[in-house]
C-alpha cells in the first residue's frame, strides 16, 4: 500500500505530530527533564513506526515537504528582528570567539574521522564523510561534497552515505543538546542573566507590547518584507559569486528594518509577536523535518561507519561539555550555546536554535546565545569547515 501526502497534508501531519510529542513530554517526564524539544519527541516516533511499516511491506508513505523551507525562512528571519545594535555590541566579540571554537571542532572531528576508518580498514575519506562534511555541515555540506568524493576520489556510493550520516547527526545533535545545556545550568547553578543584553528601546516596548491580531498581521507582515527583501539581496549576493543561505538574507534585512526603527523611532517591531511567530515556524518546520527522516537508510549503514559516528557523538558531547561552554563564557548564556553547539555541530542550525529554545523555556531567556549561534552556524561556519575539508582531501590523496 502507498500513501502520497500533498504539501497541505504534509504541514497537516506534521502539526499533529507536533502535538504528539508535547503530549509525549507530558507523559514520560524524563523527556521533559531533559529538554528534548517536542517536535523531536514526536518526529523520532513517527519516524520510527513508519521505518517499521515501511520495511514490513504494509505502507509507503511519501511526503511533499514543500512548505519546509518557508517555515524555516519564517523562523530565521524572526531572529534577525531580535538582533538590535545593543545586541551585537555585548555579542560582536563572542561572535568570533564561538567561530573559532567551532572550527576547532571541524578538525578534531575529521581527525577523529580518518584515525578510526584507517583502523578500522576503511578508506579515510569514509572518516571525512562521518566527520565535518556531515556532522558541523550537515545535509547541505554532506549533498555538495558527495558527489565530489565520488568523482574525483572514487569513493562508492559517497552521496548516499554521507546523507544517512547527515540524518545521524541530526538525530543525535537533537537528543544530545537539551542534556548537555540542562547538566551545565544545574550543576553550576547558572541563572539568567537577559537584562544585561537587552536592547533599552526593546526592553522599554516590550513590556507593554500588545498581542492581538493588528499587531501579529504587522510583525507577519515585517516577516514576509524581509523575506522578499532577503530574495533580493540573495540575488545581488550571487551576482558577485558571493552564496550565503537564503535565510541569512532575510535575517539580515530583519536586522537593518529593526535597528532603523529602533534608531529612528519611527517604528518598533513587536517582539512578543515576533516570538510567537518564531516559535510556530520553527516547531513546523522542525517537526516536518523529522516526520520525513528516511530511517531505512540508516539502516543501511556498514558497522565501521557506525562506530565513527557514535565515537563522533562522544566528542560532541565532551566538546560542548568542557570547550564551548568554558571558551564562550562559562555563564548562562554559555551553556544554552553549548546545548545548541549539540545541535549544529552534529546535524543544522535549525537544530541548534530548538535545543536551544527548549532550554530556555525551562531555565529562561539567554538572548546572547540566540544571537551568536545563528551567525555561525548560518554562513561563518561553512566558509571555513569548507576549508578545512578541503585540506584534510588533499593530505589524504
Amino acid at each position: 500500500m502507498e500513501i502520497k501526502l500533498d504539501m497541505m497534508q504534509t504541514a497537516a501531519l506534521a502539526v499533529v505530530i507536533y502535538y504528539f510529542g508535547a503530549w509525549l513530554k507530558t507523559k514520560w517526564s524524563v523527556l521533559n527533564k531533559f529538554c528534548i524539544p517536542a517536535p523531536v519527541v514526536g518526529g523520532l516516533t513517527f519516524a520510527i513506526l513508519n521505518l517499521i511499516l515501511r520495511e514490513s511491506g504494509l505502507l509507503k508513505l511519501t511526503l511533499d515537504t514543500t512548505l519546509q523551507k518557508p517555515f524555516m525562512m519564517v523562523f530565521f528571519t524572526t531572529i534577525g528582528m531580535t538582533a538590535s545594535i545593543e545586541i551585537i555590541k555585548k555579542g560582536g566579540l563572542q561572535v568570533i570567539i564561538f567561530w573559532l571554537c567551532a572550527s576547532v571542532l571541524c578538525i578534531f572531528q575529521d581527525a577523529l574521522g580518518v584515525v578510526l576508518a584507517k583502523a578500522l580498514n576503511q578508506t579515510p575519506f569514509l572518516g571525512l564523510i562521518c566527520g565535518s562534511v556531515t556532522m558541523t555541515g550537515g545535509h547541505g555540506t554532506a549533498g555538495a561534497f558527495g558527489p565530489s568524493f565520488e568523482k574525483d576520489y572514487g569513493v562508492a556510493s559517497a552521496t548516499t552515505l554521507a546523507m544517512a550520516a547527515a540524518t545521524f547527526g541530526l538525530v543525535a545533535g537533537s537528543l544530545l543538546g537539551g542534556p548537555i545545556g540542562k547538566k551545565l545550568i544545574e550543576k553550576k547553578d547558572l541563572k539568567s542573566n537577559a537584562s544585561a543584553y537587552e536592547s533599552a528601546a526593546i526592553k522599554e516596548e516590550a513590556t507593554n507590547e500588545a498581542v492581538d491580531y493588528p499587531e501579529l498581521f504587522r510583525t507577519l507582515t515585517i516577516i514576509l518584507i524581509s523575506i522578499g527583501l532577503g530574495a533580493v539581496l540573495e540575488g545581488f549576493f550571487n551576482s558577485i559569486h558571493f552564496k550565503l543561505p537564503s535565510y541569512v538574507n532575510s535575517m539580515i534585512i530583519a536586522a537593518i528594518i529593526l535597528n532603523v526603527g529602533e534608531s529612528s523611532g519611527k517604528w518598533h517591531v513587536n517582539q512578543k509577536c515576533t516570538e510567537i511567530l518564531g516559535s510556530i515556524g520553527l516547531n513546523i518546520y522542525l517537526s516536518m523535518a523529522l516526520i520525513d527522516l528516511r530511517l531505512w537508510e540508516l539502516a543501511a549503514v556498514a558497522g565501521p561507519m557506525l562506530i565513527i559516528l557514535l565515537a563522533q557523538t562522544v566528542l560532541m558531547a565532551i566538546y560542548a561539555y568542557f570547550v564551548t561552554f568554558n571558551v564562550v563564557g562559562r555563564d548562562y548564556d554559555a551553556a544554552v550555546m553549548a546545548a545548541g553547539h549539540c545541535g549544529f555541530g552534529m546535524g543544522a542550525t535549525p537544530n541548534a536554535m530548538a535545543n536551544m529554545r527548549s532550554v530556555v523555556e525551562r531555565y529562561g531567556p539567554a538572548p546572547r546565545a540566540f544571537f551568536v549561534l545563528p551567525i555561525v552556524g548560518a554562513f561563518l561556519i561553512d566558509f571555513i569547515n569548507a576549508i578545512i575539508i578541503t585540506v584534510f582531501s588533499n593530505m589524504l590523496v
